[in-house]
């Protein structure tokens, strides 16, 4: 490349024009708005957002991070390319939010363009690279160098490109234009509307996760996918790879912290099944990992390797000597008590400011006592999710909502009618299911799917719980949140507002309360509304609130032995107008106290041990 000829020549002065045009970069940017921020947002470094390796399940010491401020401009859906950027914008942040240095609105009618230009280092030569996108919102279609290498639908999952063929001896040049009709279109799409209100919130659009490359050789690696069991003390490891022959072998390596106590080899694309001695069981009270090193051969020799891990844990459900059906962790009686998390940003909406950010929420809510998320209509990250293996969370996976159907204030609630979508529509929901599923498949902490919640966007309901049920057997299926209850899946899902009750039972599958609570407490100077604000009950005070919330716990123990067997309280934070968070939406304040909530939540989930 150019640029590595021009520094091994010159490189002290290019050196000091670089650090010159970095900095003066750096101070081009800054948060849009005049918005909630959080603390995070101080620490954004513009030359290295993000910068931590973005898929620590499957990886490679290789890679190159391309965050950072790229040009960028707003146009009209049906216009040709921008002949000039005069806009930046801080990718991995959404075009609406404050941190992407924008903070404009977007609409159906319009699409946004994105160019990059980047370096491919010199020690990859000879390598195939790919170029990876956590997630963009919602179609993306990509050119590298004036050539349109692809294109993907799909707000919440990744994908990638092999650019290997179309880069040049020059810098590289990216191109990316997204179109994301938020609720004009009938996409998943969460919680996003185009007029924010109540427990609706602002459009995210374009790019939101990590844009990054990666380096493989002409063979390689390209998913694992880790099946635990724990009663035949075994794992089964499959790793898909690409462009491989017949005699070409995996060998995996499996490891207690450093030491092996496993190598096991087989056939490229062919499932390996590894048997554990004295395995030792994942859990929220003892989230222990194996880690696992999976090196790909090709005529005895090395071609690939990545770094990885698992856990050892089943979630299944029993009858127990009362007759109610229970969830089991492990084979064993488990209550499982969590909020609903948004995974909502004030300053960077859909995205974190750092990782930092990322896992504090799953931190918090270990302190608060609880074992369990309910990820509410979102996908994150995957470090996310990998933070909650290493910390020890359960995760219930919500499928976010989408169609071009109303709000659920004006459908009769709970009337038992599905929406009849278009043949269009049901595709997408489909496609972007599996590939959802696809994506998380590996990560032992998620232990629920979630195809549907209250009714929105609902159809088709029995053939898509024992679809998705049939697809992953390994996971209880919880088919309908507080939604349009049928025969179907593993969880009957009660919602209650804002006092836990018991108001229907199942006695073939496990009954959850899979919402409540929303007690409300506004703070000032912590408020993305200064009025307008909304919660299901509200309190003046910290003393009040925290009283409100015992008095629904003292409740849940007594509904813990009549049926319940999870519950799930809404919410994490504060979100936008809904001011019903354990913290303020901007992360700075506890507006309850957590010593009496963590007290009386690990009470709550002792019930079913008493």
């Amino acid at each position: 490349m150019k640029l590595h000829y021009y520094f091994k020549k010159r490189g002290p002065f290019l050196w000091a024009v670089l650090f010159f045009s970095l900095t003066s970069v750096a101070q081009s940017w800054k948060p849009a708005g005049d918005k909630l921020k959080t603390k995070w947002a101080e620490k954004i470094d513009v030359n290295n957002v993000l910068g931590e390796y973005p898929r620590p399940i499957m990886e490679r010491k290789e890679w190159k991070n391309l965050n950072g401020l790229w040009d960028f401009s707003i146009q009209e859906k049906n216009a040709d390319a921008p002949q000039q950027f005069k806009e930046k914008i801080l990718v991995p942040f959404p075009v609406e939010s404050s941190l992407s240095g924008v903070m404009k609105d977007v609409g159906a009618e319009k699409v946004v363009w994105y160019n990059k230009a980047f370096i491919i280092p010199k020690r990859w030569e000879g390598k195939r690279v790919l170029l990876h996108f956590g997630a963009v919102d919602w179609k993306a279609e990509v050119w590298l160098n004036d050539i349109k290498i692809g294109s993907h639908t799909g707000g919440y999952t990744p994908f990638s490109f092999d650019i290997t063929p179309f880069l040049t001896s020059e810098d590289q040049n990216l191109v990316v234009k997204v179109w994301d009709p938020t609720n004009d279109g009938p996409q998943p799409r969460g919680k996003q509307v185009e007029e924010p209100k109540g427990i609706w919130y602002t459009p995210v659009t374009g790019i939101w996760q990590t844009v990054w490359l990666e380096p493989v050789s002409e063979k390689y690696i390209e998913n694992l996918r880790i099946t635990p069991d724990i009663d035949a003390s075994s794992v089964s490891i499959l790793a898909e790879t690409d462009n491989t022959s017949y005699g070409d072998v995996v060998e995996v390596s499996v490891m207690d912290g450093e030491k092996v106590i496993s190598v096991s080899k087989t056939r490229a694309d062919e499932a390996l099944q590894v048997h554990l001695k004295d395995q030792k069981l994942w859990s929220p009270e003892n989230p222990f990992l194996y880690n696992v090193k999976v090196r790909l051969l090709s005529e005895g020799e090395q071609v690939d390797e990545v770094n990885s891990y698992f856990a050892m844990r089943k979630i299944s459900k029993k009858r127990d000597k009362n007759g109610i059906v229970r969830m089991q962790l492990n084979n064993q009686d488990y209550f499982q008590f969590g909020p609903l998390d948004q995974g909502w940003w004030p300053d960077g909406l859909y995205t974190a400011p750092t990782d930092e950010a990322l896992k504090y929420d799953i931190v918090k809510t270990k302190e608060l006592g609880f074992n369990m998320i309910r990820k509410h209509v979102k996908v994150e990250p995957a470090r996310w999710y990998t933070h909650c293996d290493r910390l020890g969370m359960l995760v219930w996976q919500d499928m976010p909502n989408g169609d071009e159907q109303p709000i659920w204030q004006n459908r009769k609630y709970f009337d038992g009618t599905e929406l009849k979508r278009s043949p269009k529509s049901e595709a997408i929901y489909r496609k972007e299911w599996k590939d959802i599923m696809d994506y998380l498949y590996s990560y032992p902490s998620i232990v629920v799917w979630v195809p549907f919640n209250e009714g929105w966007g609902q159809f088709k309901t029995v053939e898509i719980t024992e679809w998705t049920k049939n697809y992953d057997s390994s996971r209880l299926v919880n088919s309908a949140s507080g939604g349009n209850h049928f025969q179907t899946g593993d969880i009957l899902d009660l919602h209650n507002y804002p006092g836990p009750q018991l108001y229907l039972y199942d006695a073939q599958r496990v009954t959850v309360l899979g919402e409540y609570g929303g007690i409300g407490l506004p703070l000032e100077g912590h408020l993305w509304k200064p009025d307008n604000n909304w919660g299901y009950i509200k309190f003046k005070n910290s003393k009040e609130t925290t009283a409100e919330y015992i008095k629904y716990a003292e409740e849940l123990k007594k509904l813990v032995k009549a049926g319940f067997s999870a519950a799930i309280y809404t919410q994490t934070t504060d979100v936008e107008g809904e001011v019903n968070g354990f913290m303020t939406y901007e992360r700075k304040v506890d507006k309850m106290n957590v010593e009496k909530v963590r007290k009386v939540n690990k009470e709550v989930i002792e019930t079913l041990k008493e």
